[in-house]
């Protein structure tokens, strides 16, 4: 691979040195003594990670915070701007003729000193490493991998996905073991921080800042604390990731404009664009996201689609920047949430999913999503319950989507969904009132991190859902995170599971493999364990 013609100061140093260390020790010297007041404190306390990759590159990212829980959010840094050099490679060691890609970036109090390089010029499915250097200060090492060629007939796919790390909750131990998996890709579906006061019996895992977070200083402060723990730091090193957030990135169940702890006139809605704004800042300057997910004021560009060769297409996307307001006051059957008018993606990305699904030619079409799709009657016997911050109280929407799935002929569809607390399989119906409908795809939807605390096998709304709900396979009510292998012939999905989260080193095990075989909409088996 071509070096660009790379000066020796752009390869930070590394003439020749075989192994991290003594590459390490000719990286830090070059930089002059002194250079900064933090230049003999660590500013990387907030690890590496890298995201959304492409075939010839990918996001890599750092933020420096030397006192990362500083509750002023700023992590230590004044407002001066640091030029950080980052280095990639095609072995850990940073050999002389392994070093590939280096440069510098940036980094602005603007946007808390956090670095995003969007890399190109890579190969495609290859495996590379990087790091970056502030001072005298050299990052952790974090392992990454482009994805292979548009065109590119791939064999495997492997990639985990996960949400909702609540840190006081619980220990991120299912992080850790994530980490050990070998993964090509991690897809995280929201709630990868918890906006409240949250206080923990546990010890170091109560939020410092004592309170529910509003400003950009709370906000950045909060992801700092979530990204001190080793177990994430971790995950984020070993593979790359595509996010998504759902709602505790801003606020509990908040919909577009609307506060849920605000629901008054115009002018609280404005509070609530300011904390919206503070928000979604703090989580682009925290993710390993592109420049066009910028935000301008209260808005993000979240939804976009990534594509794996001919394997695999991922539609990510939003269903709480442009939603209605949830229905209140609805009981049993609840018909308004039928009403056509309703949205929960917004008109243009309806569109988007729609027409993306219906034109790919990939082996699976994956949606990347963040709250349950499939209907649940939550009620035992007679009557009906459904949930309605989710999908279920946007059953109009849904049907369309699942109507022009069905139109277009799509057999490739595989939904993945947090925020539940909880594992479920399920075919997606055409008629969920209709179990002879069509089957259009199959949701998987994935338990939490954390949320939730130790959790159980099954709980008492598990038993319920499977009663009343024959399209349901499989409940488990544990934490921990689910692994996926793709082949061109057919999907597995392990439920990977710990025993506990309010104790340390819980030991993993996969609760259940499901198999879906391509080609044909629907679960094909579940092995239990």
């Amino acid at each position: 691979m071509p070096s660009a013609q790379l000066t020796r100061r752009q390869l930070l140093g590394a003439t020749g040195a075989s192994g991290l260390t003594a590459a390490a020790t000719l990286i830090t010297s070059s930089a002059p003594a002194g250079a900064t007041p933090w230049s003999r404190t660590n500013p990387f306390t907030l690890g590496v990670a890298s995201g959304d990759p492409a075939p010839d590159g990918v996001v890599l990212w750092t933020r420096l915070a030397p006192e990362p829980l500083a509750l002023d959010g700023r992590g230590g840094m004044d407002d001066k701007p640091v030029q950080v050099l980052w280095q990639v490679a095609t072995d850990p060691g940073f050999g002389e003729r392994t070093v590939v890609r280096a440069g510098s970036a940036t980094a602005t109090a603007a946007l808390g000193h956090s670095v995003h390089v969007e890399l190109n010029g890579l190969l495609p499915d290859r495996e590379y490493w990087y790091r970056f250097r502030a001072g005298d200060q050299l990052s952790p090492v974090g392992r990454t991998r482009t994805s292979p060629a548009y065109g590119a007939s791939l064999q495997e796919l492997r990639f985990a996905f996960t949400s909702c790390s609540n840190l006081p909750a619980g220990y991120f131990t299912a992080y850790r073991h994530m980490a050990q998996d070998d993964l090509d890709l991690v897809l995280h579906l929201g709630d990868y921080i918890y906006e409240g006061s949250g206080a923990s019996p546990l010890p170091g895992r109560s939020h410092v800042s004592g309170k529910e977070i509003f400003t950009l200083g709370d906000y950045r402060t909060r992801y700092s604390q979530y990204k001190t723990d080793p177990d994430l730091q971790a995950a984020h090193a070993a593979a790359p990731w595509i996010v998504t957030p759902d709602d505790h990135e801003v606020e509990n169940n908040y919909a577009d404009e609307i506060s849920q702890i605000d629901t008054e006139p115009d002018q609280d809605r404005a509070v609530f664009r300011a904390r919206r704004a503070a928000a979604y800042q703090a989580y682009y300057e925290h993710m390993p996201l592109r420049r066009r997910s910028l935000p301008s004021g209260p808005d993000m560009q979240l939804f976009r689609r990534i594509r794996y060769g001919q394997l695999a297409e991922f539609n990510v996307l939003d269903t709480r920047q442009y939603r209605d307001d949830q229905i209140e006051g609805c009981t049993s059957a609840c018909p308004e949430r039928w009403a056509p008018e309703r949205t929960i993606l917004g008109a243009d990305q309806e569109a988007w999913l729609q027409d993306g699904i219906g034109a790919s030619g990939s082996t699976w079409n994956v949606v990347a999503n963040q709250v349950v799709t499939f209907d649940a009657d939550g009620t035992a016997g007679a009557g009906e319950s459904y949930g309605l911050d989710n999908w279920m109280g946007y059953a109009g929407a849904r049907q369309r989507w699942y109507d022009a799935v069905h139109r277009r002929g799509v057999d490739n569809m595989v939904v993945v969904t947090g925020d539940a607390h909880r594992s479920v399989v399920s075919d997606l119906k055409l008629d969920f009132r209709d179990q002879a409908s069509a089957t259009v795809g199959v949701e998987l939807l994935g338990t939490s991190i954390s949320s939730g605390g130790d959790g159980t096998d099954i709980d008492a709304r598990g038993r319920t859902w499977l009663a009343e709900n024959p399209h349901l396979k499989f409940v488990n009510v544990q934490r921990g995170y689910q692994r996926c292998v793709l082949t061109p012939g057919q999907w597995r999905t392990d439920y990977r599971v710990v025993d506990a989260v309010t104790t340390p080193d819980a030991p993993v095990r996969t609760r259940a493999e499901v198999f879906i075989e391509s080609g044909r909409p629907g679960v094909a088996g579940i092995t239990r364990h």
